[in-house]
């Protein structure tokens, strides 16, 4: 499991930004051994690839918005194949589409089927907005029941689900072997309950790690949505958390 680190590229989003491939350079130096992507920053796969490559950096998924899956999902496929990369995710549902969770269930469906022709996994990513209740399932166990396991896998995000007042250790118990990513964040204890390093926070971080290899969960994600110091500075303390606890289990 040491090895099965990745960076949500979100995080250090005003970094690419600036410099992309510099920031890349960044994250390998820290130790991680993957990226999720978020965005492409104007770069050709070709050349991303190559970079990723020489950094001895793995594209593990990429996040890619409903909307541009609606549009184009066979140019998106076609940039992951080059990347090599093995994960599409929807990572959100926008305010005014959040009433449409059959017609998303249906679309994720076809959606991940087509992927998975292409030897691409869509997963999807939630917020806490997909726990409120709609009769008496969530809506994101409204959402995983009405699609295939095969089609559509979990990105379980912690920090959210415990902010929802959910176990994460629950819910990873419950798709065990349908998550191949899980996002690993913390949560301050103050009442702002906002984002924190691994390790500084209140969220069930061990049993998590305890749950990770039993969930059959292939690549770790760290990810902080927002920072208060340096956002390099935060994930080198979540990863530098993550391997020390990870060695000593």
């Amino acid at each position: 499991m040491n090895n099965s680190i990745a960076v949500q590229l979100f995080t250090l989003r005003e970094e690419c930004e600036k410099d992309f491939y510099g920031t890349l350079e960044k994250v390998s130096e820290l130790g991680f051994n993957g990226v999720e992507l978020a965005g492409y920053y104007g770069k050709d796969a070709e050349d991303l690839k190559s970079t990723l490559d020489r950094l001895g950096l793995v594209a593990v998924s990429s996040h890619v918005s409903l909307e541009r899956m609606e549009e184009n999902l066979e140019a998106e496929l076609e940039y992951l194949k080059k990347l090599n990369c093995k994960n599409i995710v929807c990572p959100y549902l926008v305010e005014e589409r959040r009433s449409e969770y059959d017609q998303l269930a249906k679309f994720l469906n076809e959606a991940g089927e087509r992927s998975l022709q292409e030897g691409i996994s869509l997963s999807y990513h939630n917020h806490d907005f997909e726990l409120e209740k709609s009769d008496d399932r969530s809506h994101l166990e409204r959402l995983y029941d009405e699609t295939s396991p095969e089609f559509v896998k979990a990105e379980l995000d912690v920090y959210w689900l415990t902010l929802a007042g959910q176990d994460p250790v629950d819910w990873m118990n419950r798709y065990k072997g349908r998550m191949p990513l899980i996002h690993l964040k913390d949560m301050t204890t103050d009442d702002e309950k906002t984002f924190a390093e691994l390790g500084t926070g209140g969220v069930n971080i061990k049993g998590i790690l305890d749950n990770i290899e039993q969930a059959q969960v292939q690549w770790m994600v760290i990810e902080q949505d927002k920072c208060k110091r340096s956002p390099l500075e935060s994930i080198e303390i979540s990863i530098n958390y993550l391997k020390n606890a990870l060695s000593n289990r």
